[in-house]
């Protein structure tokens, strides 16, 4: 054999061996990469039950279930009781009573353990008609139990066209005992702000209550506090209690009225820039001011309390606030339904957070008689603006 001929060989061999040993290298690397297409552990759990549960799925059911358990998990996870899914049906509903093309029997809610606690019960609705109390919790529409249901989702089930009716099961919020009932729905106009003067001997002290913050709350409720102003009166009580919150924007101009600049709340999320909002530099002239609140004054209700309270502009009467301390938003789905989760914290007017404590008030006082006519609070922020106008306070 020539050289040559024994050059071209011996260079086949070794390329030959080269490619072996390639090959063997790459085989150990290829098993540690995952096979095109195939199934996380989600997908293939999902197709064992497709195919081998002892009754048929719709995918669509499957769908859901996943959702909701992702948004469940890590709720539960962070201690987060006010993320949620709805699914397509509930997000339709959820739509049409917000639109105002629903009707409902007349009560501000907020969410409990169990379903909807009754925050407040408005006069001449269906609710009052019905015999339900403040304190009372709402835990079934129709026979179905709404126990971990958003507020949100669980009113837009109560709610609908005025004239038909909706099953309701009530708990007391006493005794603990159940019934269910049947409450026709009606249209049911809520004023945002309600007031009236009260007269405490020859001093006038204007009275107004909020009830939610919904879209033009801080005109309604500038507007009355100023011909409250023009009767004459020297002092303002807030009533806060029972307001579940509300919107953001709003929250800002009503405490707007009352301070006129710096810092009113500070809003920051994972998937956001920090935002602090400001005062609108239009606040009235101000007045000796009390705030009165409760367990079921929440969310946007707390940024106000709380500024107030911390700019020295009114004293907070009452009970332990809510403590909400966190901000939501509906993300609709492209596919069908949404997601209403839980973006970002609010800090108050100083900077600290209130999730989980609340606004404490600066005098305690329980509505323990308020069943039965009386209102302990009430009297109370009477008594406080008129110490403050008597030089006391």
């Amino acid at each position: 054999m020539t050289s040559g001929k024994r050059g071209f060989f011996g260079g086949l061999l070794a390329g030959i061996a080269v490619a072996v040993l390639l090959l063997a290298l790459v085989a150990p690397l290829q098993d540690l990469l995952p096979e095109a297409g195939t199934p996380t552990r989600a997908e293939e759990a999902r197709e064992i039950i497709e195919d081998s549960y002892f009754r048929e799925t719709e995918e669509e059911q499957l769908d859901d279930a996943s959702i909701a358990g992702m948004v469940r998990d890590i709720s539960k996870e962070n201690e987060d009781k006010f993320s949620h899914y709805f699914d397509p049906e509930t997000y339709e509903r959820f739509k049409d009573a917000s639109t105002g093309r629903f009707s409902g029997i007349g009560l501000n809610v907020l969410e409990s353990k169990r379903g909807l606690e009754v925050a407040r019960v408005f006069e001449d609705t269906p609710a009052e008609a019905a015999g339900i109390e403040v304190g009372d919790e709402i835990v079934a529409v129709e026979g179905k139990s709404i126990a971990g249901t958003s507020a949100t989702a669980a009113s837009s089930q109560i709610k609908g066209p005025e004239g038909t009716k909706v099953e309701i099961t009530v708990r007391d919020g006493e005794t603990g005992k159940e019934r269910t009932i049947e409450v026709e729905r009606a249209e049911v106009r809520i004023p945002a702000v309600e007031s009236r003067m009260e007269n405490v001997g020859d001093v006038k002290i204007g009275y107004a209550r909020l009830s939610a913050f919904t879209p033009g709350a801080h005109g309604e409720l500038r507007e009355a506090i100023e011909k409250l102003v023009r009767q004459g009166a020297e002092a303002l009580v807030l009533d806060l209690r029972g307001n579940g919150g509300g919107l953001l924007d709003e929250a800002v101009l009503v405490t707007s009225i009352f301070q006129k600049e710096g810092p009113i709340v500070t809003i920051e999320g994972r998937a956001r820039e920090e935002q602090t909002l400001e005062a609108d530099g239009t606040a009235i002239d101000p007045i000796p001011t009390v705030v009165l609140v409760d367990g079921n004054t929440a969310s946007a209700s707390e940024i106000l309390a709380a500024a107030l309270q911390q700019n020295d502009l009114a004293t907070v009467i009452g009970e332990r606030t809510f403590g909400k301390g966190v901000f939501q938003e509906v993300i609709e789905l492209d596919a069908g339904g949404a997601l209403d989760i839980t973006v970002g914290e609010y800090l108050t007017s100083d900077g600290t957070s209130i999730l989980g404590k609340g606004v404490v008030p600066d005098e305690k006082v329980v509505d323990e008689d308020l069943e039965q006519g009386g209102d302990a609070v009430l009297e109370a922020g009477l008594d406080q603006v008129l110490s403050e106008l008597n030089g006391d306070g």
